[in-house]
C-alpha cells in the first residue's frame, strides 16, 4: 500500500483581474468550489479571497494532477459563475494560475493566512502578493506574461 498526502496552495484570478467576485456573494461560490471538489474527492482544506482573486488549500487525491484539477475547477466554476445573477460581470478565469505544493505541517498556516485575506489585502496589493508567493518558491517572473491575459502562450484558452 502506498501512502501520499499532496496538499496544494492555489490562486486563481478572473480575467484580467477584474473584481468580479462580489463580496456578498463570494460564499456562495465557496460553497459550490465545496461541492465540486467533493464530487472530484479532493479535501477543500480552506477556500477565500478577493473580488479579484480566490486561494484554495486542497489535498489531491494521489492519482490526480494539480493542472488537471485546477482546468477542471476552472471549466465548472466558470459555467457555474455565468449562470448566476450575482456574479455578472465575470467572464471567465485568466489563463494562469499559480499551485504551490505544501507541507502538512504548514496547512494551519497557510490555512490561517487565507482565512485572513480581507485583513492581510488592506496593506498589500494582489500583484505584490503573488509576486512575493512566485519568489518564496523559487518562480522567476517573465514580466512579459506576468499577469497579461492577452500574451500568455496556451495549448488551449483558458475557462
Amino acid at each position: 500500500m502506498s501512502y501520499t498526502k499532496t496538499i496544494f496552495h492555489i490562486v486563481l484570478r478572473p480575467y484580467r483581474n477584474e473584481n468580479v467576485i462580489d463580496e456578498s456573494h463570494e460564499r456562495e461560490l465557496y460553497g459550490y468550489i465545496l461541492g465540486f471538489c467533493r464530487n472530484k474527492n479532493v479535501k477543500l482544506i480552506r477556500v477565500g479571497g478577493m473580488p479579484d482573486h480566490v486561494h484554495l488549500l486542497v489535498a489531491l487525491p494521489a492519482t490526480m494532477a494539480l493542472s488537471k484539477f485546477v482546468q477542471e475547477l476552472k471549466v465548472s466554476t466558470s459555467k457555474w459563475l455565468k449562470g448566476n445573477l450575482h456574479f455578472p460581470r465575470f467572464k471567465r478565469w485568466s489563463k494562469e494560475y499559480a499551485g504551490f505544493s505544501c507541507s502538512y505541517w504548514d496547512r494551519t498556516i497557510i490555512a490561517n493566512y487565507i482565512k485572513r485575506q480581507k485583513e492581510h489585502h488592506r496593506n498589500v496589493t494582489f500583484e505584490d502578493e503573488h509576486r512575493e508567493f512566485l519568489a518564496q518558491n523559487g518562480i522567476v517572473i517573465e514580466e512579459r506574461y506576468f499577469f497579461a491575459d492577452e500574451n500568455v502562450p496556451s495549448l488551449r484558452d483558458g475557462a
